[in-house]
């Protein structure tokens, strides 16, 4: 089995789907049976995996998704890149102890800049779509055995 798609709650569909585009991904589909059904496919860059949002696709509330990961090889690039297309992205940290990348930018745990030496899995940003879902980007350098 494969994750191919997570469905994302957004309350504006072309804002959502404008948002993501002007991140530079990849618009799969956009398909309208009626007013009562629209649904829009996005894929990150470089990714087998997609989002899906638009009407009658998901009764969870706008902006209740959290913790979404994307993973890079260089933290400060795409935190760079984030930024330049319009994400209001977090700085670069590392955790003091385990979880603080599920709290909120500011929170305690979260130290400024990559992680020491710049381990692999430690490094990451944080930043929300117009909903508020939230999304974690890690820096993974090398993969942990049996993980492509």
């Amino acid at each position: 089995m494969k994750l191919e798609v997570v469905v994302v709650p957004v309350s504006d569909v072309d804002r959502a789907k404008q948002f993501y585009k002007a991140l530079g991904w990849r618009e799969d589909a956009d398909f309208v049976a009626d007013e009562d059904f629209r649904i829009v496919q996005l894929t990150p860059p470089g990714s087998a995996g997609s989002i899906q949002f638009g009407v009658g696709v998901t009764s969870a509330q706008p902006g209740s998704l959290r913790g979404m990961y994307l993973v890079v090889d260089d933290i400060e690039a795409a935190r760079a890149e984030l930024a330049e297309r319009g994400a209001r992205v977090s700085e670069v940290f590392h955790e003091a102890g385990l979880g603080a990348r599920f709290r909120p930018a500011g929170a305690a745990g979260r130290v400024p800049g990559p992680s020491p030496e710049r381990q692999t899995y430690g490094s990451f940003v944080t930043f929300d779509d117009p909903d508020g879902n939230g999304w974690i980007v890690q820096e993974i350098t090398t993969r942990l055995p049996g993980r492509d």
